[in-house]
């Protein structure tokens, strides 16, 4: 009892120092010249279209995104959560290796290891992403307790997480598919047998139902995604690279990742969870012949540092030397990256050191042209500045009641709603959910247009000929940013509503969505 109590007394401290550095570092590490990413304006957006499910992600992200809006959406706010994914991530694995039977020094390994990863950057961004990878360790989790005393709660907790994550990001079916037939081929298949894993998955299904009866009553548009991120993204993926980046992402932590590995192969005390090694197999083999991007498989690693980090915790104990070396080597390497992982540097620092950042191919954008900043970076600049050129229109129009603004991409939509000083101006687009938000039942005969940099000209287009008058309020003007260059045009004085134009236009933009 009093060994137990000093145990508790000493591990509570650690657990809340990692837990409380790792929110921390969401904010330390990100400089403050940096805005929000592209895509956390689009999820901050859902917040105001509550929904059973949206084109892009399902529902959970528009819920989180009410309660940050409720809070008062700063910036604060909009880093918390995936810090606290992160942090609740950490918890897990802390938790799979006590129950592992590690050691103090296995659950701090472990934390490390999570620390010192690719998952860093993850938790800084609001997207779907760092539940995503809590759900995944929450269910093994819940799958090595229940194996371990065979309470049937542990199912139960292990439909609620699966839910959860389903509600976050379709990604964990892929979980779901691999571990059927790893737990099939091992002794663990007698959770088939038992009557409440049929229970605990109605359950599940309950939970899921209506986001389900969303994609059926919409034609199941998470089908049509697929099909389209397969033919335009998936296809050009190199299932080298894939492999390749999995080992890039966890670098600094692949001492524990590899322990993990081998752990799980041959390690004698760890023979009765060999399913897990089984599940990595088949899922990654799963996302390399459906060529999968190298971050949808990130959910499978924290469980396999935590089995590496218990490992390593037994055969260091009383080996204070080899142990120091061992963080020194995990931290340090971690240090000498930091700047080209996370937005540490602003923009002029990284110009000062261009030629590093070019060497290591991370100033290379998608167009495969060398640019000022990474393309991940350069997401994070000229929003704001973009927000009170589309104000400076807005301002500007005759009768705000009979104007709409249009955006060419979802980023520029969600970046004016969320910057902008007047709360009514409402930008949408035709991309992403953005397409479906459009209210015509009043008359327009204002247009606000955001146009990127190689759009044309609504003076030299049809545009022009159904407003008296086109006027360019400006253009973003930052050269660090991927928007550098886009336009806010204000037609004005339709010589007729435009709502018909509009309602066709929306109806052949969804019909190709």
């Amino acid at each position: 009892m009093l060994k137990a109590r000093a145990r508790n007394g000493q591990e509570t401290p650690l657990l809340i120092f990692f837990l409380v550095l790792k929110i921390s570092l969401s904010y330390l590490l990100v400089n403050r010249v940096y805005e929000l990413h592209r895509d956390e304006y689009l999820h901050l957006d859902l917040g105001n279209h509550l929904a059973a499910g949206y084109t892009s992600v399902p529902p959970l992200t528009g819920i989180v995104s009410a309660l940050i809006k409720l809070a008062g959406g700063g910036f604060f706010w909009v880093r918390l959560w995936p810090a606290l994914f992160g942090a609740a991530t950490i918890f897990f694995c802390w938790k799979t290796v006590r129950l592992l039977g590690g050691n103090l020094l296995a659950c701090c390994f472990a934390a490390l290891a999570c620390l010192c990863s690719a998952l860093l950057r993850i938790n800084t961004l609001y997207q779907p992403n760092s539940f995503d990878i809590l759900a995944w360790t929450a269910v093994f989790y819940y799958l090595l307790k229940y194996f371990k005393d065979d309470q049937p709660l542990r199912l139960y907790q292990v439909a609620v997480c699966a839910a959860l994550g389903f509600l976050n990001k379709y990604n964990i079916v892929f979980l779901g598919m691999g571990l059927v037939p790893a737990l099939m081929l091992s002794p663990q298949r007698r959770i088939f047998g038992t009557k409440h894993f049929y229970l605990a998955w109605l359950l599940a299904l309950l939970l899921v139902l209506p986001n389900l009866i969303w994609q059926f009553e919409q034609g199941f548009p998470v089908l049509k995604h697929m099909r389209e991120l397969a033919s335009k993204q998936l296809v050009h993926i190199n299932r080298a690279d894939f492999l390749i980046n999995q080992l890039l992402y966890f670098l600094n932590s692949i001492v524990f990742l590899v322990c993990g590995l081998l752990a799980l192969l041959f390690y004698r005390d760890f023979r009765s969870h060999r399913w897990v090694i089984l599940v990595y197999v088949f899922t990654m083999a799963i996302f390399v012949w459906f060529r999968a991007k190298d971050y949808y498989a990130l959910g499978l690693y924290p469980v396999l540092l935590s089995f590496g980090a218990a490992f390593l915790g037994r055969k260091l104990q009383g080996r204070p030397l080899v142990t120091a070396l061992l963080v020194t080597v995990t931290a340090g390497s971690l240090l000498l990256i930091l700047p080209y992982l996370m937005p540490l540097w602003s923009p002029d620092q990284i110009m000062r050191n261009r030629q590093r950042f070019e060497d290591m191919g991370l100033l290379r954008w998608e167009d495969g042209k060398n640019h000022h900043l990474p393309q991940d970076f350069a997401d994070m600049q000229g929003w704001r500045e973009l927000a009170a050129l589309a104000d400076r229109a807005f301002e500007a129009v005759p009768d705000r009641k009979a104007v709409l603004v249009r955006s060419d991409n979802y980023g520029q939509a969600g970046a004016i709603n969320y910057y902008s000083t007047h709360k009514d101006i409402n930008c949408l687009s035709y991309n992403a959910d953005y397409l479906y938000w459009f209210d015509l039942s009043k008359p327009i005969r204002h247009l606000i247009l955001i146009r990127g940099a190689d759009d044309s000209d609504p003076n030299l287009t049809a545009e022009r000929l159904l407003f008296k008058r086109v006027r360019k309020l400006g253009s973003v003007r930052n050269r660090h940013a991927r928007e550098y260059g886009t336009s806010v045009y204000l037609l004005e004085f339709a010589q007729e509503p435009i709502n018909n134009r509009l309602r066709q236009e929306i109806k052949e933009e969804q019909h190709d969505h």
